[in-house]
């Protein structure tokens, strides 16, 4: 009578434990961690075409290999790499893509604040959620007003007289 008994246990202890795996739906933190976008490779060397004219050392100076992500960015942008460098100031052909992306203010500590406001807003979403007899997810719970039905909007843009290219029906 023990055995099936202990069987029965061990069994329901695997079933139970193999339900717990929540994967990248959870959204608490789990520690400080890496700061993944601190982390700039540094450009590839290159050799140069004559080994007898070097520019002259600069102690202090940026080397060709130092990573300069805001300049990339204006390059990849379509921007010219001078509107960066210092006294090359912003082209007149680059003034109105600053001016647009700039217009509501540039703050400093973006990432910092929008942080701070995520974890109030699940704070204020979770508050009666802590007791509960079966596992929720938190993500979809926190966020089920903030997600967008594509459907809708799909319809939407159909009305407005969009092309939209064919989506599955709702039941799939």
């Amino acid at each position: 009578m023990r055995a099936p008994l202990a069987l029965i246990v061990i069994a329901t202890a695997l079933a139970v434990s193999g339900c717990s795996s929540k994967g990248l739906r959870d959204i608490r933190s789990q520690g400080t961690g890496p700061d993944e976008f601190a982390i700039m490779p540094v450009k590839p060397l290159t050799q140069p075409k004559d080994f007898n004219v070097l520019p002259a050392p600069t102690p202090g100076g940026a080397n060709l290999t130092d990573p300069t992500p805001a300049a990339d960015a204006v390059v990849a942008l379509g921007g010219k790499e001078t509107a960066l460098q210092p006294g090359g100031g912003i082209p007149a052909s680059d003034q109105a893509l600053v001016s647009a992306s700039s217009r509501y203010g540039v703050p400093a500590n973006t990432r910092t604040a929008l942080a701070t406001e995520d974890a109030e807003f699940r704070k204020r979403q979770g508050r009666w959620t802590r007791i509960r007899l079966f596992p929720v997810d938190r993500y979809e719970q926190a966020y089920r007003k903030e997600a967008i039905n594509p459907f809708n909007q799909n319809e939407r843009f159909r009305r407005a007289g969009a092309a939209t290219p064919s989506a599955p029906p709702e039941s799939e």
